[in-house]
């Protein structure tokens, strides 16, 4: 048991001294669904609130003119991008691994045509940081608040599309304290047998993986696994 828990803490400790990578992961489901993998969730989890509210929205232009009704679309978006401070919102782009959208890269936003004609529209999120006690409701108002505030230009319109889902930054920070769970409850398990049993574990080297737990809730894990077995086998 004790050469158990110290492997353990060796890799919580490797863990912590490796780079930290600041990817920012959109939570629609669990990486297992994105991954096409079982997706069977173990029961140690760590579950935290989120750290955005992030809800997907569209602009969509239908100026006849085909520079006219982009330039509309890319200044509506530039016109957001400078009132989100305003409102405590930021912009980003991204359907998995969220990125800044920034005065530097909006007209990097690919238009594509919105199934009439003479019309283009583009995507991008808009999400607001949940600070403590922020409910899902305060942060969709919030949200709401800011798209209903941006000038419109043109013919140009802005939209909120879909429903208000989570993002994570750098998830594999945690694992550290999921390990730690992990071996609180495989020693707890362990001691019900008696002294002569320790624990094979099983897991603890692939990425910290995660589901939504509530709305504004996510549950992240260690897809690992554990075997109650007597000393020695």
């Amino acid at each position: 048991m004790r050469a158990l828990l110290k492997m353990m803490l060796a890799l919580g400790m490797f863990a912590s001294a490796a780079p930290a990578f600041s990817q920012e992961i959109v939570v629609t489901g669990s990486r297992r669904e994105a991954d096409d993998f079982d997706a069977a969730m173990p029961i140690i989890t760590m579950r935290r609130t989120a750290d955005f509210a992030v809800q997907e929205v569209r602009v969509v232009g239908d100026t006849r003119e085909t520079q006219k009704r982009r330039d509309e679309i890319y200044a509506m978006i530039r016109g957001a991008i400078e009132a989100g401070g305003k409102f405590g919102v930021e912009l980003a782009t991204g359907e998995y691994i969220v990125e800044p959208l920034t005065l530097a890269n909006y007209r990097n936003l690919p238009l594509s045509s919105d199934g009439r004609p003479d019309t283009d529209r583009t995507t991008f999120l808009v999400k607001t940081r949940l600070a403590p006690g922020m409910d899902a409701k305060a942060a969709l108002e919030r949200i709401t608040r800011f798209i209903q505030s941006v000038a419109t230009v043109g013919r140009a319109e802005i939209k909120a599309q879909g429903d208000l889902t989570l993002s994570v930054v750098n998830p594999d920070q945690y694992r550290p304290q999921i390990v730690d769970l992990i071996a609180a409850d495989a020693t707890a398990t362990a001691a019900k047998f008696g002294a002569g049993y320790g624990v094979e574990v099983k897991g603890l080297d692939r990425p910290v993986e995660w589901a939504r737990a509530s709305l504004t809730e996510v549950f992240l894990y260690l897809p690992s696994a554990y075997v109650v077995r007597p000393k020695g086998n």
